[in-house]
């Protein structure tokens, strides 16, 4: 069923003692604004956590595929796309690489229709085999924390070995000494778009609709690591247009949500330090508020 409303939504998420989304340019560090200080979480990183929560409940069967997965090898997917649109003589082809225009438009439907992330997120799929390029209906801003963060560094020690050499080493030499960084706490907040327009052309449904509330909702409570402490949804807000155009700037609703620490608090170091304030009166004439988790 295709979609006819925008949507436009604010997801909240908080991390304890852990590290929400660390950056490999700088030791795995939390990452923050230098500014700020505020700490921040790519729209990658989140993606990431549905996509695996999707391939979870779906079992990586289609239509619920994923394209974009750890060790995926994406020019054989591409091969699956030409072969399923019936072009398999073209992959012999040393023009596969720019492919015919009739072919890379059928593969790219091929693509939307049996991976979720490529109809959902969009992908640029011209690589070796040309299954062309999608524009995600789906979008997500880096999620930055409502308070700045402090990074905690801790030493750690690995008391096993991996050679023999090491293990005759006298008792206390053998050890390998590490660092790991933690936030405290964070209170996280990330903004959303759903174009219905986008979502028409890659044939994003209601169906998948209802699978990306469930995966913001629940893509958490499959993520666990020591690495990453407790991180959990703390608020799914979804302003849903009656149009597909829209009926008010995303900005205008989104500053209805306000999260801020209750009074008295200085140190945030659980949700319950902090009050959503939500104003709900007078929404824009054809906008609706629906809270999914909050």
């Amino acid at each position: 069923m295709n979609l006819e409303n925008r949507y436009d939504f604010v997801l909240l998420f908080d991390v304890k003692d852990g590290n929400p989304n660390g950056d490999p340019d700088a030791g795995n560090l939390p990452r923050v604004d230098t500014e700020t200080g505020c700490g921040l979480v790519t729209d990658v990183s989140i993606k990431r956590k549905i996509r695996n929560f999707v391939g979870l409940v779906h079992e990586e069967q289609p239509p619920f595929e994923i394209y974009i997965k750890e060790k995926a090898v994406l020019n054989l997917q591409h091969e699956r796309a030409y072969i399923g649109v019936g072009a398999e003589e073209e992959l012999k082809s040393d023009k596969k690489r720019k492919g015919k225009a009739e072919t890379v438009e059928k593969a790219r439907q091929w693509m939307c229709k049996n991976f979720f992330d490529v109809r959902t997120f969009g992908a640029v799929m011209s690589t070796a085999v040309n299954c062309g390029q999608v524009r995600g209906p789906v979008q997500l801003t880096f999620a930055r924390s409502v308070d700045p963060i402090v990074v905690s560094e801790h030493s750690i020690t690995r008391m096993a070995v991996a050679t023999e050499a090491e293990a005759e080493k006298q008792d206390g030499d053998n050890r390998t000494m590490g660092r790991k960084h933690t936030v405290p706490y964070g209170l996280y907040v990330a903004h959303g778009f759903i174009s219905a327009h986008l979502a028409n052309q890659t044939g994003f449904s209601e169906t998948d609709l209802e699978l990306l509330w469930q995966s913001l909702t629940n893509m958490f409570e499959h993520d666990r690591s020591a690495a990453r402490g407790e991180m959990a949804t703390r608020g799914l807000y979804v302003f849903k247009h009656d149009s597909k155009l829209g009926n008010a700037p995303a900005h205008s609703l989104f500053d209805r949500i306000n999260p801020k620490l209750k009074e008295g608090v200085t140190v945030p170091r659980a949700f319950s330090d902090y009050q959503i304030d939500l104003d709900e009166t007078d929404l824009p004439q054809g906008v609706v508020l629906n809270k999914i988790v909050g």
